[in-house]
Parts: C-alpha cells; sequence; structure tokens
C-alpha cells in the first residue's frame, strides 16, 4: 500500500474530528472529536516516518499521546466538576464565566 491511502485515511478521520468539534455541542463528543483528529495526526506522522525511513516521526508520536492522554484526564476531571456544578454536560449551558 502506498502512502496515499493513509494520507487520505488520516484527512478523513481529521474532517470527522473537526466536524465533531463544530457540529456537536456535548463535551464529551467534543473531546473524542479531538481525540480523533490527534490520532489522524499520529497516522500521518507514521505513515511519513515508515515512507521516507526515519523514527523522528514515531518519537514525535509518543508525545503526542503524551499530550493526548493528558488532555483526556483533565478534560474528563473539568467536565465531571463542570456536571456535578451545573447538571449538563451541553457547552452551549455551560457558563461559568459569566456573573
Amino acid at each position: 500500500m502506498g502512502i496515499q491511502l493513509y494520507l487520505y485515511l488520516s484527512a478523513i478521520l481529521f474532517m470527522i474530528g473537526v466536524v465533531g468539534v463544530i457540529a456537536r455541542r456535548n463535551a464529551i463528543i467534543v473531546f473524542m472529536s479531538i481525540e480523533l483528529m490527534l490520532n489522524s495526526v499520529n497516522l500521518t506522522l507514521v505513515a511519513f516516518s515508515a515512507f521516507l525511513g526515519d523514527v523522528t516521526g514515531q518519537m514525535l508520536v509518543f508525545f503526542v499521546m503524551t499530550v493526548a492522554a493528558a488532555e483526556a484526564a483533565i478534560g474528563l476531571a473539568i467536565i465531571i466538576s463542570l456536571f456535578r456544578n451545573k447538571q449538563t454536560v451541553n457547552l452551549d449551558e455551560i457558563n461559568i464565566l459569566k456573573w
């Protein structure tokens, strides 16, 4: 398989993630969409790393996975905290920065 198929798949996954972030208002689905976008970037990095025969892309994937894990842990903690205070995970109804 050529690198084009991996890049097409990565672009499709990234666009699905972008549509999920823009169209949905549920905080959990937005975080899942962000994770999908990060995974599509990982796929692109690994594809280019394998195509070029360099391990730099694979090392960057570990850093992206670390950021994704931290984002998931902190993001879910924030969502749980907001749900306890506001009884909703709808992003339109959460307005804690307003007086």
